[in-house]
């Protein structure tokens, strides 16, 4: 009897565990979308954020995550993060803006002079599930990093493994802020190889201090040799060149900064 009730006890402690993770598994869809600024009027892009777009973005129900301009933008452009309920949900909500007649008379105002936008870049993405909470805090002083890898083939997974098991806690050790990490969804080109994830640094001098102590931990040397011996070669594509960094700064109208 007391071994039936100790088993019980333990189905019910454990279903009840999974209840709570699924409760609290962040099911939002995040979308990185990079604007090319015209040449001359990312000036003028930012205002329209700033005075419309964000607000607008907010009344259709989307989230306004980030807001970014590289610190070396020498490209022009702008990148944030948006979170929506779904996939459906965005296109839904990204039609009703687009409909909006305060969108349209500002959209309008603000292109007298030409179009503010050359070229949009966009992706969906879901949270891994070692990414930390995803919350727009206003923690500064301190510069982001874009950082999206190309796994290379059939690699993707290993790579996961590696961040989950070593990589993520390492970041910690050497004074990064793991922010967000996500993975593609469905349906985009590169969907099983590609990885997106932003750190947060004190300074840019800071963050290439960090990852050049990062990458001479033991710790580290170890866990890539040992995940690497297991693939066969390295887990991105063609070493560092399947790596692409970014290091951003907030704008002024960024909920996260």
């Amino acid at each position: 009897m007391n071994t039936f009730i100790t088993l019980s006890a333990v189905a019910l402690f454990a279903n009840a565990a999974i209840v709570l993770a699924a409760d609290t598994q962040d099911t939002r869809v995040y979308e990185l979308r990079i604007y090319h600024a015209a040449p001359g009027k990312l000036d003028d892009l930012n205002k329209r954020f700033r005075d419309h777009t964000v607000k607008l973005f907010e009344k259709h129900g989307m989230e306004n995550v980030g807001y970014f301009t590289p610190i070396d933008n020498t490209n022009n452009l702008l990148i944030y993060v948006l979170g929506h309920a779904s996939r459906d949900a965005a296109r839904k909500s990204f039609a009703a803006f687009g409909a909006d007649p305060e969108w349209k008379a500002a959209q309008k105002a603000s292109e007298a002079n030409g179009k503010l936008v050359n070229k949009v870049e966009s992706y969906f993405m879901q949270p891994t599930d070692y990414s930390p909470a995803i919350k727009s805090a206003k923690a500064g002083p301190r510069v982001f990093e874009l950082r999206e890898y190309i796994a290379s083939e059939g690699n993707l997974g290993a790579l996961d493994a590696r961040f989950r098991d070593y990589t993520v806690k390492l970041f910690t050790r050497h004074g990064m802020q793991n922010i967000a990490y996500w993975h593609l969804t469905a349906g985009q080109k590169e969907v099983d190889r590609k990885l997106i994830y932003i750190l947060a640094h004190k300074n840019a001098a800071a963050g290439a201090a960090s990852f050049d102590a990062f990458r001479k931990d033991p710790d580290w040397v170890k866990a890539r040799a040992e995940s690497e011996k297991k693939a066969g070669g390295s887990l991105t594509e063609g070493g560092m060149a399947g790596v692409k960094s970014t290091y951003m700064q907030a704008t002024d109208y960024s909920p996260m900064k």
